[in-house]
């Protein structure tokens, strides 16, 4: 099963340059407990107004950056807007290259979704499909290569998930939602073995 994952290796691309720290968790900080933080349609504050977070919001996440690194572009439940980077606040325990936890992917037609939590407990369900319950038992990133992408493997007493998941954008292609990761992973189940592509997000 690891020479499948070193495939979906070969399968995602040769690496790019780029951000390891994104997609990452943020909290509002310094904006006034009358005022909001205003999203805009791009990364300037000449852009349209989109959409607004409360001066408390937590658990923001930012799934890219401007070439400035000045702007975050923030993902919502059926959305996303470019809010400035000097009123959110990195979480701690983000470490930079790890893959982030928890991890929650969907894809769609068909419908499915993984989450993997903190302490590698996983559940895959999908539609017409009993859900499963798994166990994340190996990540890591390609040899020699930046942390880019992760193998992912998952398994179970009668299932396994093996997959690769890339700091990309990607779309789930029904939504405006942004997301920072993709996954393309394969799931074995009863001696059936299927191909599964999707987004992930971070938000807990």
């Amino acid at each position: 099963m690891i020479r499948l994952v070193a495939f979906l290796v070969c399968l995602a691309g040769a690496a790019a340059a780029q951000d390891l720290k994104r997609p990452a968790l943020y909290d509002v900080a310094g904006v006034a407990a009358n005022d909001v933080l205003n999203l805009r349609a791009g990364p300037s504050s000449a852009e349209a107004i989109v959409g607004a977070l409360p001066p408390d919001a937590r658990d923001v996440e930012v799934v890219a950056v401007n070439d400035t690194s000045k702007w975050g572009l923030v993902a919502l439940p059926e959305g996303g807007g470019w809010a400035s980077l000097r009123y959110l606040e990195r979480q701690g325990g983000q470490p930079e290259g790890e893959l982030p936890l928890p991890l929650r992917c969907s894809g769609t037609e068909p419908f499915w979704s993984l989450t993997v939590l903190p302490r590698g407990r996983a559940i895959w369900s999908g539609l017409d499909l009993p859900t499963e319950e798994l166990r994340l038992v190996w990540t890591a990133p390609p040899v020699g290569r930046i942390a880019v992408r992760h193998g992912v493997r998952l398994v179970s007493d009668g299932a396994e998930i093996a997959g690769v998941v890339t700091r990309e954008r990607c779309s789930d292609g029904m939504s405006d939602r942004p997301f920072g990761l993709s996954i393309l992973a394969t799931l074995t189940r009863r001696g059936d073995t299927a191909l599964y592509e999707g987004c992930c997000s971070v938000q807990p």
